[in-house]
This record gives C-alpha cells, structure tokens and sequence, in this order.
C-alpha cells in the first residue's frame, strides 16, 4: 500500500499536466477547424491529430500502469489474506481437540484473539458446508452483531454429582432428556457465571444464556409445579429458575415436621426422613438428574429444566422483558413467572436489640434454618419459641420430643390464651395446649415480649406484665411477609390489605408475568380476595401458571387446603377461611387407632397429604347413616371432629380434625355456598361417625 501511495504521488502530478495539456490542446484544435473549409479531408487528421499525439500517449501511458500496480496488490493482498484465514480456521479446529486430550482435568479455554476490521470473520470451525443441517435438527441464523464476534469453543461442562435417591412428590409426566452438548456451530451469546446445583460455585467456564423463554424467579414449591407444568404442555420448553438458594427446589413442611423426627444422625446432611407411614423420601421434588446444567440450557435439542442457584433478582424491567442479578448480569425473558415466597416475620424488640440477640434469634425458613437450629438444640439448655400459630406449634412439639431424650428446655409463648388461638375456637385451643404440653413444651400464655437483651450469657425476654424468661435461643416464628422487592422496579401493584402482588383470576400480574405462591393475591369467586400461604396452594397455583404461560387461559377456581401435625398422633386438615373470630359450630366423635397423622399415610401411602386430595373431586358424598351427637361434645372425646367456620350464615371455612381423606367433600362444601339449617346433618358426610 505504501508503494502504491509513493508511485501514485509521484505520478498524479504529470498526469493532472498531462489532462491539462489535452484540454488546452482540444479546445485550440476546435478553434482552428472552426476556421479550416468544411471540405478538410479526413485524412490530414489522421496525420496531424488535433491536441498532440504525443501528451495523450504519456497520459494513457500512466493511467494504465497505475490500473497494472493496483491489480498485483490487490491479487497479492487477498492471496495473503486467504492463506491467513486458512492457518486461523487450522487454528481454532485443533484447539478443542488438544484442550481435552492434554488437559481433561482443568478444561479451560482462552478465546482467540479478534480479528482486525479488514479480516472477515471466520465460521465455526466445525461447520462443514458440506453437511447440511438434518431436517430434525434447527438451523439458527446469527445476527450481524453475532456474525461478526468469533466463535467461542467452550469445554464440556463436567458430569453432574451423583444423584441423591429421592422419592418424587409428583410423578414425572414426562421423561427428562438428556442434557444436549453444546453446539460449537452455534453464534456466542453474552454469558453468566452460573452455580451449580448443589450450592458450589461453578467453574468459570460454566455459563448461561443471556436469554430464556420461560423463566421463574423463585425456587420453591410454585415454581416446581410451573415448570413440570410448563414441560407437560410444551415438551420441548427450555425453562430457567433463579433462586437464591444455594439447593434446587425442595418443599417445605417436613422442616417443621418429619425431620425432626428422624432416627438418623445425618438427617441434616441427607435430608431424608421416614413419613409418618414408614416410607422413606427426600424434601427434594426431583433428584439433580432431573435438571439440565444452566449453561447447556439454549443449546438443548429438547429443552429442559435448569436452576440457577445463589443468584438474587434485584431489579426487573418489565418493559424490556429483562432482570437484573446481583451480580449486575441481565437475563431477558419471553414469559416470567414470580415465585418469591415469603421472608419470616421478626419482632421489633429483637431486630433493636443488638447484634448478639439477632445472632442467638432463628427465623425459621430454609433448609438452612433447619440445619442451624438442630445443631443449636444440641449445644444449649433453652429455647424460647414466640408464636403460637402453625410453624411455632409444630417446632415446638418437635422440639419437646427431643426433649425428652436430653436435657433441652423448650418454652413456647404467644399472646392468645391458647396454641392456634387465632384459629381453633377457645375450647379446641385450650385442649390442644394440654397436648402440646404432654410432649414437653412449657406454655407461657397471654405473653407480650417487651424487650430482650443478652446478659450474663443468657437471653432475657421482659414481658409486659412483668414476668421474666430466661433462655439460650430465641426461635421466632410470627408469621410471613411476602416477598414484593421487585414491585418498585417492575411497577406491579401491591395489594394494601393482604400484601403481595395483586394478579387477576389467571394469575396475571402483567401480559407475559404471572405470580403463584405465597407471593400472589387472588381474588376468590367465594371468598373474596385471598392470599395463602400453604403447601397446596403453591402446587396448584404454581401448575396453572404454568399451564397458563403455555397460553391455557384458565381461571384459579381451586379451594387450596393446608394441614399441620402436632406429632405422630394429632393432625387436622383445613380449608377456606379458619378464623377463630368467626362463629364456629363443631362436631365431634371419639377417636380410634387409625385417626391418627400416621394412621392416614399408612392409608394413602404419601406424607404430603394434599397430594392425594388435590386432584379428587366430590360429587356426591354419601351421609353416615349412623346417629350424629347433638352440639359440641366433652373435651376428652375432641379426639376427631369436624369444624365449620360460618360468615353470614354460610360454611367460609371447614377444619377436619383428626379427619383425613375427606378434603374432597369439605370443598364442594365451600363452593356451593348454601346456608344450611343443621350443620350436624351436614357432619354426617364426613362419616366420623363410624368406626
């Protein structure tokens, strides 16, 4: 090129003389022949060419040389640039096969450099023209802006952890497919570092798509239920949950439950448990099989289920169909699902009392929760449970069991007079204290904490009338605040009276976002605007999401139920409204042997109860004929029962104590609506009666 500027410079200057020159001649040669006889023979032309012969021949003379010098650059310059090209694509071919050949156990990869502006950009390297795509497999074309990055060869992610054996809460309605290698043809796409499955930081090399179709923020029960959804309606959905834990999905209830009464030492390691019918299984709803690593997530030929865990969603643009980690990575979305749970409620007498109470204070929640207050169980004296609702009740009567076997104090106080107080009528929460306190547990009633503080290395709960409680751990557990930190940034409404994000009866927050769970506000056709906080409604609301985000159009009509064990040997079942203000009218028989939590999944053959009574109907239950009691029966024999709870003359709520399988008729009840003169008549479809 420099040559050709030199030759060209010294040239150009002879060339403009030369052009000149012909002008200047031309113009004169016209004048002439303007004088000259119209009869000038043509051949004195030919002879005596008008402008001079002699300029002209040194003017094409130059012309051409340069046209000449520029053709053999040219031809050189791009004879180079081929033979480049060709060593860069040897280049790039041998450098996946000498990384893993030499290297397997540290598979990293340095990207090539990018090539300069002049250079076009080079295909994949496996991509032979020669061998077209297969009709089954889909050609994706890559914009300009991808077109011009270089392809990026990653290493083979390595092979998931052995899987822990996990019996499924849910039966698989699909078969899972393998996890698709990575297809080097593909166009890069901006990457995430992503964490694996089992809470580990993943290496470097391990990324994620910066887009998903389906992604579900959120790791718990609903976000499971949507994606085995989303799956069985569109098997080849490529789905994203984002959780902030550091485990893929899990469910809940046996943290307060059936884990604390393991006979296995590592229970808080495995985190496997015997049901109450003896059948053993894992709070995880899927093996880590079952999932597809995140980074193969938009290469999978057949799609699957990928969880990015450790990951926080901080900020989402609802606009731009994105969100925002807490890393500042941004992933878009085709269709959102908002699955945040809820955070655990804290007293403000503890959060002002210092950095030593909060450290000694456990808010009950996560797996991790679990693991902390075993452990602490088994290093202290005392532990003080605030709350008397259904996670303190059933921590504390787990506790209590515990404590009979060591030397643990368990105490549990509240402000109603009575465990479940805000939902058991007085005379059936005052028999339940009795039970709590036959496992162990000190009551303290009708308790307002004051102030706490760390003293003598001791915790000291004041209470407003004046008494004093000393402990070694605080457990508190007063209730849920659903989790709405990304309403502000995604300018979704929050309901003032119930709190969560206000959906409508698809479960809709916005056109392509859509919220089940613990963290979603329906509106009830029956009972009004509602938002749970139960095991079933997360399961159901979570898979008509789903099925909803696959373009079903279906309504929430479903009557969600919960249930809570106070141990082996009392449990009850609930459904609609249960609130102890309400009027209640309660029925109720002497118990036998199978009336217990464990006599029922002996029966049904599953310790989540609400799996075996989600998906049945009742139609038309058959009435006991045997002989109903009149009014509500001595408190020794509340041993089963079934309570109705009455708004206007109307059933709004049913709880079946010590009732199990009947959830089905207890539901219809509630969606029919109808006034009914003798509630006993009505009890009689629940055959408790019978032996």
């Amino acid at each position: 090129m420099l040559k050709c500027r030199t030759l060209w410079r010294t040239l150009a200057p002879l060339a403009r003389t030369s052009s000149t020159v012909c002008r200047q001649n031309a113009r004169r040669a016209g004048l002439n022949n303007g004088r000259l006889p119209a009869c000038v023979p043509a051949a004195h032309m030919s002879t005596a060419p008008a402008g001079g012969g002699r300029e002209n021949q040194l003017y094409v003379l130059l012309v051409g040389a340069t046209c000449v010098g520029g053709a053999i650059y040219a031809y050189r310059t791009v004879k180079g640039d081929s033979q480049r090209y060709q060593d860069r694509i040897d280049e790039i071919s041998s450098r996946p096969l000498k990384t893993f050949t030499e290297e397997p156990a540290t598979p990293t990869q340095s990207e090539p450099p990018a090539p300069s502006p002049a250079e076009p950009s080079p295909p994949a390297p496996d991509a032979d023209p020669a061998d077209p795509p297969s009709a089954d497999e889909p050609v994706i074309e890559a914009s300009p802006e991808e077109a011009a990055e270089p392809p990026v060869v990653e290493p083979e992610p390595s092979p998931p952890s052995e899987p822990t054996p996990a019996e499924l809460t849910e039966p698989v309605a699909e078969s899972e497919p393998p996890a698709a290698e990575s297809a080097a043809a593909e166009p890069a796409e901006p990457q995430l570092e992503a964490v694996t499955e089992s809470g580990d930081a993943s290496p470097a090399s391990h990324k994620v798509s910066s887009h998903t179709p389906y992604l579900l923020i959120g790791g718990g029960t609903a976000s499971f239920a949507a994606a085995r959804s989303i799956r069985a309606r569109d098997p080849g959905a490529r789905v994203l949950i984002v959780t902030d834990e550091l485990v893929p999905p899990y469910m809940r209830p046996p943290l307060s439950k059936e884990l604390w009464f393991s006979d296995d030492p590592s229970v808080t390691e495995t985190l496997r448990f015997k049901q109450w019918n003896g059948k053993e299984r894992s709070i995880y709803f899927q093996p880590p099989s079952f999932y597809i690593n995140a980074e193969e997530l938009g290469s999978a030929e057949n799609g699957g289920v990928a969880v990015l865990t450790g990951k926080k969603v901080v900020h989402m643009d609802v606009r731009g169909n994105k969100i925002k980690l807490d890393d500042d990575t941004e992933i878009s979305y085709d269709k959102c699902l908002i699955a945040t749970g809820g955070v655990p409620r804290n007293l403000q007498v503890i959060e002002r009392a210092g950095e030593e109470v909060m450290k000694r204070t456990t808010l009950f929640r996560k797996v991790e929760d679990f693991k902390s207050l075993d452990k602490v169980s088994r290093n202290v004296k005392s532990i003080t449970i605030i709350g008397g609702g259904f996670l303190g009740s059933e921590l504390a009567c787990a506790l209590g069991r515990r404590s009979t076997e060591s030397d643990l104090e368990v105490i549990q106080m509240y402000p109603e007079k009575g465990n479940m107080g805000k939902v058991l009528p007085e005379y059936l929460s005052n028999w339940t204290t009795e039970k709590v306190k036959k496992e162990g547990v000190k009551i303290i009633s009708e308790a307002l904490v004051k102030s706490v503080v760390s003293k003598d290395d001791k915790l000291e709960i004041q209470l407003k009338d004046g008494r004093l409680v000393k402990t070694d751990h605080i457990v508190a557990a007063v209730g849920l605040e659903p989790n709405v930190d990304l309403a502000k940034s995604a300018g979704l409404e929050v309901d003032s009276d119930f709190g969560g994000f206000r959906v409508n009866a698809e479960l809709q927050a916005r056109s392509n976002i859509w919220v089940a769970g613990d963290a979603a506000c329906f509106y009830d056709i029956r009972l009004g605007r509602r938002r749970v906080e139960h095991h079933d409604h997360a399961v159901v609301s979570g898979r008509l999401a789903g099925e909803n985000m696959t373009g079903a159009n279906k309504p929430y009509w479903h009557q969600s139920m919960f249930w809570s064990d106070l141990g082996p040997d009392v449990g009850y079942e609930a459904i609609g409204i249960v609130d102890s203000s309400l009027p209640t009218v309660g029925v109720f028989a002497k118990a036998t042997a199978k009336d217990t939590p464990k006599a029922a999944t002996e029966e049904s053959g599953t310790g989540i109860r609400s799996e075996s009574e989600t998906e049945h109907t009742a139609s038309s239950p058959v009435a006991s004929s045997a002989p109903s009691p009149t009014g509500v029966q001595h408190k020794d024999e509340y041993g089963k029962g079934v309570i109705f709870y009455l708004r206007d003359k109307v059933v709004v709520g049913i709880i079946l104590w010590n009732v199990f399988n009947r959830m089905p008729i207890a539901r219809k009840i509630i969606k029919d609506g109808e006034e009914h003169a003798d509630l006993n008549e009505v009890a009689k479809l629940f055959n408790i009666h019978d032996d």
